[in-house]
């Protein structure tokens, strides 16, 4: 009997003292308000993202504390990078290729090694398109008078070269047999700038997300070209792909969040959870399908490893669009 009361004893002690580590370990996270950075201006792809994620957290009380979108702009994504890299783990950013590609092209000192992967989340698909008063109607009309006319057609991009917006028409200009090196690109701030651009035929074509480009396209300000899906998307079926016109391309834009270098193992437990079940809550999933995007979820380990193979890559694209 008393080796009975014993054991009871013990196992209970066991099970108190479970639950006070457990709670221990969560009470080490305490996070009172969180500021997603967005480091370009309101409406952007960056901004999108930073959005939905604030309004899927609110709205399905995964994080019932403040959260604020901050838009920090300039230098390809850079300003608002150096400012979440000050900061604590309460401020996350929203990131993309530039990350990487900017540091690879020189532009900045800062890699994906400076911060906190915390998860990849969606992707997006890149069109080029024209101003709707171009005499050019398809993807082959474009690449021939590219190929004609390399020096005097410009083609505009945003927020700098070496993204994905641009990297995806460095891809298609190789399949077609055109130098990337020899084609003019011209860097605007935005897509804002880059539509006035078109209409004002201060430039003949630009390269940018569908995602940024749709809106403009509904209102008929413009003509989208290619997509550059494996196949015709079911809500824009008009829209042909690359590769049905015999370029052979096939881009994902990929968009991530991530913290300070020095957020701690708990910190990143604790936003894997939370941005987990960001993702699996089916306000995230209206968003994706109102947006087009695709999901493309990976954890804070997974993401690791996919920057790790991401910067590899982007490298090799790099080299061969200069």
């Amino acid at each position: 009997m008393k080796k009975r009361l014993l054991l009871c004893i013990w196992i209970m002690t066991g099970v108190i003292a479970g639950c006070s580590v457990e709670k221990t370990h969560t009470n080490k996270v305490n996070i009172e308000e969180v500021e997603i950075v967005a480091p370009n201006v309101q409406g952007a792809g960056w901004d999108l993202t930073a959005r939905a994620m604030q309004k899927t957290l609110t709205e399905e009380k995964i994080f019932t504390k403040p959260i604020t979108v901050t838009n920090k702009v300039g230098g390809s994504g850079d300003v608002g990078w150096k400012y979440t890299k000050q900061k604590g783990g309460h401020v996350l950013a929203i990131n993309s290729s530039l990350l990487i590609t900017n540091n690879l092209l020189g532009h900045s000192k800062l890699t994906y090694k400076d911060f906190t992967p915390l998860a990849t989340l969606a992707s997006d698909w890149e069109v080029v398109v024209v101003s709707k008063d171009s005499s050019i109607d398809n993807a082959n009309e474009l690449m021939e008078q590219l190929k004609q006319d390399k020096k005097n057609f410009k083609i505009g991009v945003a927020p700098g070269l070496g993204n994905d917006d641009h990297l995806s028409f460095v891809q298609v200009s190789k399949a077609f047999g055109i130098n990337p090196a020899e084609l003019q690109f011209f860097v605007y701030e935005n897509k804002e700038k880059i539509i006035n651009a078109l209409t004002n035929k201060q430039i003949g074509a630009a390269t940018m997300t569908l995602s940024e480009a749709e809106k403009q396209y509904k209102t008929g300000k413009i003509k989208i070209l290619a997509v550059s899906a494996p196949k015709r998307l079911d809500r824009l079926p008009e829209i042909p792909t690359w590769k049905e016109q015999g370029i052979n391309v096939i881009f994902q834009h990929w968009k991530g969040i991530m913290g300070p270098k020095d957020m701690t193992e708990e910190e990143v437990a604790y936003w894997d959870d939370v941005i987990k079940r960001m993702v699996e809550s089916e306000s995230w999933k209206g968003i994706l399908r109102e947006r087009g995007w695709e999901s493309f979820y990976k954890g804070s380990g997974e993401t690791r490893g996919f920057l790790e193979e991401s910067h590899e890559w982007y490298g090799g694209m790099v080299k061969f669009s200069d």
